[in-house]
């Protein structure tokens, strides 16, 4: 824990930003007035998401932040606060006030840090007595959606038992054990946002600096806008922002970690080293070289874990990542002596492997990155800032360093839109589809691989192919996405 953060800094002459609760209603009210929720399951692999006005609303989330004070409490081993972020959504103060309510009528105190990255979030739970957090934000999705994320205090993603616990409250099946006549406040925190942008820095400062890069970033409108700038200019680099401003009208939308059209062009037009894009929440990002070529996840962590694997620092050469690692990458880490875990979708299952094994990289082809030795959750500004000072050290540009490395596989992956959650859930029923899948396997063998799969955070069916060549890809892509079309997404 650090000190020098308690619950009673900065807090004097805050008291406009205290609230005292809901009222004097008691806790019952909460496990009686129930909303209607979908017969699926709330939480998905990143929380809760979906359209703001259908499935989120300030009913929902006052419940959830209620039922989630309650777990969280009932689970802590001390008492502590709840940090509360959000992102820039036009959706997200509604959603944050809600679930302050939500959290002080559990009887918990809540510092909250308003427009901050989803990792900041994390970060300061966990060196904090903090019982949890909570982040309102859908991530890449567009500015229609919201979404809330909750933390354990450790600052790891909610178990899916304590997410079963919560879920439980809003449906009622379980009742409260609130007092009904403690009540928790509200603090504004603001000040703690320094805290984790030093943090950032702090492991680079002795041994790099970016003195002399050149470097676009792109922010999306989003999570990061307040602080990447600063803190790429205080580590010495000159730097070009874009969609730099916090807009939740365009959150997301043609930017960011998943348009990276504009980066690109920025980068060759300014002759920058590199570019960065993040996602709207800042948790995850993709890099651009002096080329203006894409630099994926999946070649971050060969980059990233080949720099550690060279220093000593990566035990056992592993490294964890997911269903999606292209087999280019693995082919080529296993050809160096490394060894490469895959699992299900989602940093949240990264990061439970990377903790039941020991590993200290991992991450996803999109560029949610975990790298335990500075940080321990997926942090799109800590790993732009860490590659960086990568190609720096190197003395060679990102791009040599990406030729030096592997050659992907020729990969598609194609979104087909399911509006029906019910019917999006139960591909794995649909006959023609599993039996498509089955011959396209056969065809390819060892030279390629398929992955169908529901989205967790849109409603999407994706479908993901690769193989040795373009040909056999574009091939079994179109088949796979026509059987989708055609029994699923009617």
């Amino acid at each position: 824990m650090v000190s020098s953060i308690t619950r009673t800094s900065g807090i004097a002459g805050d008291s406009a930003s205290e609230a005292d609760g809901v009222g004097k209603a008691s806790e019952s009210s909460f496990a009686l007035n129930l909303i209607p929720l979908p017969a699926t399951s709330l939480f998905g692999t990143d929380g809760i998401r979906g359209r703001v006005g259908e499935l989120l609303s300030a009913p929902l989330a006052l419940q959830v932040g209620f039922w989630a004070g309650i777990v969280l409490r009932t689970h802590a081993s001390q008492t502590g606060p709840v940090i509360l972020g959000q992102d820039s959504r036009n959706s997200s103060d509604m959603l944050a006030m809600a679930l302050s309510a939500g959290l002080t009528a559990a009887g918990l105190e809540v510092w909250y840090l308003g427009l901050c990255p989803t990792p900041c979030v994390a970060y300061l739970t966990s060196i904090t007595d903090a019982i949890g957090g909570v982040m309102i934000s859908a991530s890449h999705n567009p500015p229609e959606d919201n979404g809330i994320k909750i933390f354990g205090a450790g600052g790891a993603k909610l178990p899916q038992l304590l997410q079963a616990e919560i879920e439980a409250g809003l449906r009622g099946n379980i009742s409260s054990t609130a007092s009904s006549n403690k009540w928790g406040r509200h603090y504004s925190r603001l000040e703690l946002l320094r805290h984790y942008s030093e943090t950032l820095k702090t492991p680079l400062n002795a041994a790099v600096n970016l003195q002399g890069m050149k470097i676009v970033l792109d922010l999306a409108w989003g999570a990061a806008v307040g602080l990447a700038p600063s803190v790429f200019t205080e580590m010495g680099a000159e730097v070009i922002s874009l969609h730099n401003e916090a807009d939740g009208d365009r959150i997301n939308v043609n930017c960011g970690s998943t348009h990276l059209d504009i980066l690109q062009a920025t980068v060759q037009e300014h002759n920058a080293d590199l570019g960065f894009a993040f996602d709207g929440d800042a948790d995850r990002v993709l890099a651009v070289d002096n080329t203006g070529r894409q630099v994926n996840g999946d070649y971050i962590l060969y980059l990233w874990g080949s720099h550690l694997q060279q220093k000593q620092q990566l035990p056992d050469n592993l490294i964890v990542s997911t269903v999606m690692a292209n087999l280019g990458f693995e082919r080529a880490w296993k050809q160096q002596g490394g060894n490469l875990i895959r699992t299900a979708v989602g940093d949240q299952y990264v990061q439970a492997e990377m903790l039941r094994t020991g590993g200290m990289l991992g991450g996803e082809q999109s560029g949610h990155i975990l790298c335990r030795h500075y940080g321990i959750t997926g942090d799109g500004l800590l790993t732009a800032l860490h590659l960086a000072a990568l190609v720096k050290e190197a003395g060679v540009s990102l791009a040599e360093l990406v030729d030096q490395s592997f050659q992907t596989y020729p990969q598609l992956l194609r979104n087909v839109r399911v509006v029906d959650r019910d019917r999006r859930l139960a591909w794995q029923d649909c006959e023609p589809l599993q039996q498509a899948i089955a011959l396209a396997e056969a065809a390819m063998g060892d030279s390629g691989r398929i992955l169908v799969r529901a989205s967790g955070t849109e409603p999407v069916i994706r479908v993901m192919v690769e193989a040795a060549n373009a040909e056999l890809t574009n091939y079994w892509t179109n088949e796979l996405v026509s059987q989708v079309q055609q029994h699923i997404a009617v």
